[in-house]
C-alpha cells in the first residue's frame, strides 16, 4: 500500500452528454467522478459529449476529487479522437483515463504510446496520466495479469460486471444478483478475487463495478461492504444518494482507524530504538506482518479525510536489554 495512496471509495459515472449532470458533480462528495464518453452516450452524441467533457475538464471547480474520462473502448471508431481531442485540450485537468473493454494488454499498450506522444506535443509531464483498465468479459479475465503489468501508467483495474455476465453466458438479467438456481455462496468471487490479485500483483487499486438498483441502498450496502472486505478500494456509483453508502463501506471505521495509526508507531518505535521485531500492544501481539495490515487501514483512513484522537506514548526504557515490565514480549504494554 503506497504512502500516496489517493482514495477512490466513490466512482461517480457522469454521462458526457448532459450538461445538468456535469454541473452538479462538481459539488458531489465522490472521491473520483469520470467523465463518460462511451456507453452512457449514444452514437449520435459522442461529438458533443467530447466537447462537454473538455469544458467541464477546463472550467475547473472539482474540489480536488480525482478526474477521469472513460472514452470508448480501443477497436471503437471513436477511441482516438477520445484520447487525442480530449488529452491535447484539457489533458491538465485530468488524472486518468478509463479504457473500458481492454481484453488483451495491447489496448493498454496503444494507449499508453497515444497519451506519450500527447504528452510531447503539449508539454505536458511524461507519464502523469494513470490508466484505469476496466475487465469486462472472459477474454480480459483471462488475461487480466498481463493487462495488469502492461503500462507503468496503470493505476487500477476496474470490474465491469454487466459485459461480463454476458461473456460467461450467466442465467441472470440482474446485474451483480445471484443467477436463479445457482448452488454456490457467491457466483462473481473467482472474478472480483482474479482482478484483486492481479491489481495487488503490480501495485494498483481495484474498484468494483456499479449496483444498478439505484434505489435499493440496502442492496448496494451489503455489495460494497462485501467487496471492502475482500479488499477492494472502492465501487463505481451512477447516482449522488449512492455515494454516502459507498464512500462508508469503503472507509475504515474510526477504532480501526486509530488502531492502525497506534500499531505503526509501535512497531516503528521499538524497531528503530530497541531493534526488537516482535512486541505486545496491549494485549495484541505486533510484528512485520501486522505492520502490513495496519498500513492498509491507516492510508486509507487518511485517504478519507479520517483524524487520529490517540497518540502512542511509549514508557520509559530503562535498557534495551531489560525492558520494564508492560512492555516485554507477551506481557502487557499498556500503551493504547
Amino acid at each position: 500500500m503506497p504512502e500516496e495512496y489517493r482514495s477512490r471509495r466513490s466512482c461517480l459515472a457522469v454521462p458526457g452528454s448532459s450538461q445538468r449532470f456535469l454541473d452538479k458533480a462538481r459539488g458531489l462528495a465522490a472521491d473520483e467522478v469520470f467523465l463518460d464518453l462511451e456507453d452512457a452516450v449514444a452514437g449520435a452524441a459522442k461529438e458533443t459529449a467530447r466537447r462537454n467533457v473538455i469544458a467541464a475538464l477546463t472550467t475547473g471547480g472539482w474540489g480536488g476529487k480525482l478526474m477521469a474520462v472513460r472514452v470508448n473502448d480501443a477497436a471503437t471508431r471513436w477511441a482516438y479522437r477520445d484520447v487525442v481531442e480530449v488529452v491535447a485540450a484539457a489533458g491538465r485537468g485530468l488524472d486518468a483515463i478509463i479504457l473500458p473493454k481492454v481484453t488483451d494488454p495491447g489496448h493498454v499498450v496503444w494507449l499508453d504510446l497515444l497519451l506519450g506522444q500527447i504528452e510531447q506535443d503539449t508539454g505536458d509531464e511524461a507519464g502523469r496520466i494513470g490508466i484505469e483498465a476496466q475487465i469486462e468479459d472472459a477474454r480480459g479475465l483471462a488475461k487480466v495479469d498481463e493487462i495488469a503489468a502492461a503500462s507503468p501508467r496503470l493505476r487500477a483495474l476496474v470490474f465491469g460486471p454487466a459485459d461480463f455476465m454476458a461473456s460467461i453466458g450467466m442465467r441472470s438479467q440482474r446485474v451483480g444478483a445471484q443467477p436463479a438456481g445457482y448452488a454456490g455462496s457467491d457466483a462473481y468471487h473467482y472474478p472480483l478475487l482474479r482482478i484483486l490479485v492481479a491489481a495487488r500483483g503490480h501495485g494498483l487499486a481495484a474498484i468494483d463495478g456499479p449496483y444498478l438498483r439505484i434505489g435499493d441502498l440496502d442492496g448496494l450496502r451489503e455489495a460494497a461492504v462485501s467487496t471492502a472486505a475482500l479488499g477492494y478500494d472502492g465501487k463505481w456509483v451512477l447516482h449522488p444518494g449512492q455515494i454516502d453508502v459507498v464512500n462508508e463501506a469503503f472507509s475504515p471505521s474510526q477504532d480501526d482507524y486509530e488502531h492502525a495509526e497506534l500499531v505503526l508507531d509501535a512497531y516503528r518505535y521499538y524497531t528503530t530504538e530497541h531493534r526488537r521485531g516482535a512486541v505486545m500492544l496491549g494485549d495484541e501481539m505486533i510484528d512485520e506482518a501486522s505492520r502490513k495490515l495496519a498500513l492498509v487501514a491507516a492510508v486509507k483512513g487518511r485517504a478519507a479525510g479520517l483524524r487520529r484522537s490517540q497518540r502512542f506514548e511509549p514508557a520509559s526504557m530503562t535498557s534495551a536489554d531489560h525492558p520494564p515490565r508492560g512492555e516485554g514480549l507477551g506481557q502487557p504494554a499498556g500503551e493504547t
